[in-house]
């Protein structure tokens, strides 16, 4: 081995040698961490974009569309409410607020103390809505003139009186004039026509106008027909309830039906009662009974096809 081949190492070359193994370590410990950090960004940031997405539920597109003219929000089927004689209007109110057989203008009596679209009353409190008090009273034909003796084809022409002489002439014109005896007259039933029992019920309402009581009611073909089609049950029931009221019990029996267009009643029953049978038997027969019209064509349009609902209840109060 030659001189050359030999070389003796020194303190300071060992020094040198740790300290470049120490950076060679630290770094390559940064590496590694940088390494890491870069391969968790990188899974992080692909599981997020190609991670299946919760599934959208799919709705149909729904469009509504809302007519705001005055006409579609005009009330339809108004309640009915009967029109006395004595409170019909030949204008038309400005606000429809019932359904009517005749047109009628809002007044009250009193000061409005309610929301109701009626006049403030003071009566009794019942479930209906009454506006004056009076009885009920049957519908009487009353007497019926009586027809003349018709014309015998071969009777004998009446004789010729005999000539006057001039004394009988002279006794007719100074004679006192004997008055003339009125035959006997039997009194004849009164003609009256028939009308429900009204008892004013208790009110709060909120019509201003001061006068007889009365409500915004508007006169249409379904409000005429259906106070024909109530006098007609209603007359017929007074008159049977008269006949029966000692085996009439106190309270209400509610009848549904429906009246098609030719008038003809269909699908009635009781559908409550808390009278008795004998109640819930008069207010069938008096439907059953009722002779009901065809309906005019401009109330059948505006009718469904099986003609018109019809919900009465009838009433038998204690002091009736």
């Amino acid at each position: 081995m030659t001189t050359a081949d030999i070389m003796f190492a020194q303190p300071g070359d060992r020094l040198i040698d740790r300290e470049y193994d120490g950076r060679t370590v630290l770094w390559a410990l940064l590496a590694a961490i940088l390494i890491h950090l870069v391969i968790a960004f990188l899974l992080a940031a692909v599981g997020g974009v190609f991670s299946a997405a919760a599934p959208m539920e799919e709705k149909p597109v729904e469009l509504t569309f809302v007519d705001l003219s005055s006409a579609s929000l005009a009330p339809k089927n108004s309640a009915f409410i009967e029109t006395d004689e004595s409170k019909k209007s030949a204008a038309p109110p400005k606000e429809k607020t019932f359904e009517s057989n005749a047109n009628s203008i809002a007044a009250s009596e009193l000061p409005a103390s309610g929301e109701a679209p009626l006049p403030s009353l003071t009566g009794k409190d019942r479930p209906f809505v009454d506006l004056e008090t009076h009885p009920h009273s049957l519908e009487m034909k009353g007497a019926q003139p009586q027809a003349s003796a018709a014309p015998q084809e071969n009777a004998k022409p009446a004789p010729q009186p005999a000539p006057v002489t001039a004394a009988e002439q002279f006794a007719m014109l100074t004679q006192r004039p004997t008055p003339a005896v009125e035959p006997s007259v039997a009194p004849s039933q009164a003609r009256s026509a028939y009308r429900p029992l009204k008892e004013r019920t208790h009110i709060s309402g909120r019509i201003t106008n001061h006068g007889v009581a009365s409500v915004n009611a508007l006169g249409t073909p379904l409000g005429r027909y259906t106070k024909f089609l109530l006098d007609a049950i209603g007359s017929r029931w007074y008159a049977f309830v008269d006949r029966q009221i000692d085996l009439i019990n106190i309270g209400t029996t509610r009848v549904v039906f429906v009246v098609d267009r030719s008038g003809r009643v269909k699908n009635l029953k009781v559908v409550q009662n808390t009278a008795n049978e004998a109640l819930a038997n008069v207010c069938i027969q008096s439907i059953q009974e009722a002779q009901l019209p065809p309906m005019p064509d401009d109330l059948a349009a505006t009718l469904p096809p099986e003609g018109l609902d019809m919900d009465i209840p009838f009433t038998i109060f204690p002091n009736r």
